[in-house]
């Protein structure tokens, strides 16, 4: 593999970021190696006590940031994204200190993004090699799949240091400082719609030189108290986003029949997640139908946007319909306190006092709406499948 070209990777305003922290013994050689491929070094020394800044001494024409004291990797990345924008870079490749990553992989971060625009790149490493400790591999498995879960994205490395950022497209405001800050990122970038992806990418585990900083407890509470948050954030917000924007941008007949008449999935399946929105769209489930049947079309593995689109039945004028309905039905099995007539009279306070009587007619009404509209669903499909 070449070398990066000084003249390419500064037509393409590209810097490499190093954040360190106590790794004196192996930052000179990471850095000698840097600086063969780019000279265009940002260096953030994360509070070290060791004898890191007697060896930065050494590289005064570099730029370098010096935190008083430690703040964890996550704000030294942050400051040193915004010391690559005050200089005028678009791309920021960052590597960790500790020696683990290769300079020489850095040419292939640049040709990516020349062969195929921007994107936020992850270096993958080879987690089944010898010599890479077991609680590595656990973590970043666990961090795979919370990625996948919160942004629909698989990738087989979300935890490697080794990464290129498009500095203009990345959010610019975040909430965490320190390991997860890194999971934080890539999550709102993939929110954002940029591209996120691996290139695979050589590594080095030394136990006699390489100091890891991560604490396990905490760090993995915090990490795990952060995905937390993203996943509610993915459910209510993002993942509900995301169909809305599809649906409006396709339109109703263009969704309908690239989602649902030309979908790969089975008609069964694609009958299933209809009545499966339906159900969740009359049930009682006010405010949350949205992550309700999202989840349940995760987990049952069912078309996602058909279960999506048809649990929007309950639409503002059907609604008096729908608690109608459900009141009704409920009132063969559970005596009602009141009256009802379907008028402009029915009121919330109706709906309360026979609220036992609504619950069951309500789900009943679900069940028997959802049958219909999925064996209807299948009947139609099938009757109405296009030819190969």
């Amino acid at each position: 593999m070449e070398d990066i070209s000084f003249e390419s990777e500064k037509a393409l305003k590209v810097c490499i970021i190093i954040p360190t922290y106590n790794n004196a013994r192996t930052l000179k050689r990471v850095i000698d190696s840097v600086l063969e491929h780019s000279p265009y070094v940002i260096i953030v020394n994360d509070g070290s006590t060791d004898a890191t800044s007697e060896i930065l001494k050494n590289y005064q024409n570099l730029t370098q940031i010096h935190h008083p004291k430690n703040s964890g990797k996550g704000m030294a990345l942050r400051h040193g994204f915004k010391k690559a924008l005050e200089l005028g870079y678009d791309y920021a490749i960052t590597i960790d200190s500790d020696g683990q990553h290769f300079a020489t992989d850095l040419p292939n971060f640049i040709e990516e993004i020349e062969a195929n625009g921007e994107q936020l790149l992850i270096g993958s490493r080879n987690m089944k090699q010898e010599g890479v400790p077991g609680k590595s591999s656990f973590g970043n498995n666990f961090s795979n799949f919370w990625f996948w879960f919160e942004t629909g994205i698989r990738l087989e490395d979300t935890q490697s240091g080794y990464r290129l950022y498009p500095l203009q497209k990345i959010p610019k405001k975040y909430f965490t400082n320190k390991f997860e800050f890194e999971i934080e990122v890539i999550v709102r970038s993939a929110w954002k719609g940029i591209a996120v992806k691996n290139i695979p990418i050589k590594i080095l585990y030394d136990p006699k030189e390489r100091v890891s900083h991560f604490r396990p407890f905490k760090d993995f509470t915090r990490i795990s108290i952060l995905n937390t948050i993203l996943v509610v954030i993915a459910l209510f917000y993002i993942k509900p986003r995301n169909l809305f924007r599809k649906l409006k941008k396709k339109g109703f007949k263009k969704f309908l029949l690239e989602n649902i008449l030309e979908s790969d999935d089975s008609n069964a399946k694609k009958a299933l997640s209809i009545a499966l929105g339906v159900f969740v769209g009359i049930s009682p489930f006010w405010g949350f139908q949205t992550v309700i049947v999202l989840f349940l079309a995760v987990l049952f593995k069912l078309n996602k946007a058909i279960a999506f689109a048809f649990s929007n039945i309950s639409f503002p004028p059907l609604i008096p319909f729908v608690i109608y309905g459900s009141l009704k039905l409920g009132g063969l099995f559970v005596w009602g306190n009141m009256p009802l007539v379907l008028d402009r009279s029915i009121t919330f306070d109706n709906v309360k006092n026979n609220l036992a009587q609504y619950l069951v007619g309500s789900f009943i009404l679900a069940s028997l709406s959802a049958v219909i509209f999925g064996f209807t669903g299948y009947l139609l499909l099938t009757l109405f499948k296009p030819k190969k």
